[in-house]
């Protein structure tokens, strides 16, 4: 796959974004779990002025689930923090050393600190969103459908609704039993074993019946073809279960294309995503 890390930050230093903001704050590698451990920690972008209790995204990031980080995404929590988000990017565990359940218990670990903390960021821990691109989108849906996660996490699912930017591995069963064996598909292997079981135990399409949160789903026209299959599945069966839907296919984008279009405050993705937080009560 393209290297994704690299892509976005050559994207990020020819668009000349400024890392200063009048109005924006940062706090760094903050620790969701009693570890002090990198692939456990977030970083919080807000407004200074705290008057107000705003909505709260947070971001989970992709890499084929064993590349990545929260810091390459500073623009993303900057971005969205002027528009008057309060964004959370954040880090979990990844392959080898980790497979998708170990990953999902992090992210739903890193979502309870959301829930107990956001406020003093100025954030509303009744208004969280989950938002994902790639293998992220897989991370954010999988805690969202399949109960088990907040349940290790001792706590309630309290994801307001969920926003998926061109989301990998909605069906991993599906993907693994059909794609070419290639070396993307042994790197997936080590996310989710050689077992068909895990495959589906992986695979939020598998949960769809335990959704009840509107969702707001992007891909892109370029992307890969299991991307854009699987994400019109997924509305078409949350539209089925009468969970309020709203799909976007973005012209001309590719798989990266999807993510790095979002280093510009001004591109269209964000204008859909404040008004889906803006509709969703």
């Amino acid at each position: 796959m393209i290297n994704l890390k690299n892509t976005l930050m050559l994207l990020a230093f020819l668009s000349q974004i400024s890392v200063l903001s009048a109005k924006v704050k940062v706090e760094k590698n903050i620790n969701y779990t009693p570890q002090n451990d990198e692939r456990r920690q977030l970083n919080v972008y807000y407004q200074k002025d705290l008057k107000k209790a705003k909505d709260v995204i947070i971001f989970i990031h992709g890499g084929s689930w064993s590349s990545g980080k929260k810091d390459i995404y500073w623009w993303l929590g900057r971005n969205m923090a002027r528009k008057g988000v309060v964004t959370v990017t954040i880090n979990y565990g990844l392959a080898p050393d980790n497979q998708y359940l170990q990953m999902g218990d992090d992210c739903a670990q890193a979502v309870k600190w959301v829930q107990n903390h956001i406020a003093d960021y100025g954030g509303d821990p009744s208004r969280i969103f989950l938002m994902g691109h790639s293998a992220g989108g897989q991370l954010a849906e999988l805690i969202n459908a399949d109960p088990q996660y907040f349940n290790r996490a001792g706590i309630r699912n309290p994801i307001k609704g969920l926003i998926l930017d061109d989301p990998f591995g909605l069906d991993m069963k599906e993907y693994l039993g059909t794609a070419e064996k290639d070396d993307n598909y042994m790197d997936f292997l080590r996310t989710f074993s050689s077992d068909p079981q895990n495959w589906e135990k992986g695979s939020p399409l598998h949960y769809v019946k335990n959704i009840r949160n509107p969702h707001l789903i992007f891909y892109g026209a370029k992307t890969y073809p299991a991307i854009q299959i699987q994400s019109a599945r997924l509305e078409k069966l949350l539209t089925a279960e009468k969970v309020p839907s709203e799909l976007h296919v973005i012209k001309r984008k590719k798989h990266v294309g999807m993510i790095a279009q979002m280093i510009f405050g001004s591109n269209q993705l964000y204008g859909y995503i404040l008004q889906f937080l803006a509709l969703t009560k």
